[in-house]
């Protein structure tokens, strides 16, 4: 099954669902942050080795490890809310804004001061603070429950 094809509807019969359902939630989000960590730092260490511009470089690598994130926390960390995909993820895009944002500002402050010479450290710095502000806004906002009519 594709990431793109992984959502609230095959929640039911997926035995990757059931598998991660076994985990407290805390730790399928750090899962999922894992995996998208790795997917940005693979991203940005290639993309850097073609473009001295870490600031531009973090913005393609830190979107597409958003998207992965999305999609496998939507399949695997939260339950269904109840909300249409659509809602959901504009929903989760104002959290991974904040987040992201917050993670973003603190790699360029690293980046372009004590980290110049090392930019995936200040890569995972920014995203040790970003996940902390992920979890708790998708947790209590993006995939929280559709409160009943």
């Amino acid at each position: 099954m594709a990431v793109a094809d992984i959502g609230q509807d095959a929640t039911n019969n997926d035995p990757l669902r059931t598998l991660a359902e076994k985990l407290p939630r805390p730790l399928r989000f750090l899962g999922v942050g894992a995996i998208g960590l790795l997917v940005d730092l693979t991203v940005f260490t290639i993309l850097i080795s073609f473009s001295p511009r870490p600031l531009l470089v973090r913005l393609v690598s830190l979107g597409i490890a958003t998207l992965i994130t999305w999609r496998l926390n939507r399949a695997l960390t939260f339950d269904p809310s109840g909300r249409h995909q659509g809602a959901e993820a504009a929903r989760y895009a104002i959290v991974t804004a904040a987040s992201q944002g917050t993670s973003y500002a603190i790699f360029a402050a690293l980046v372009l001061t004590v980290f110049a010479w090392l930019p995936q450290a200040a890569v995972l710095i920014g995203a040790v603070i970003g996940a902390v502000i992920g979890y708790n806004g998708h947790r209590l906002f993006a995939f929280a429950p559709r409160a009943p009519r």
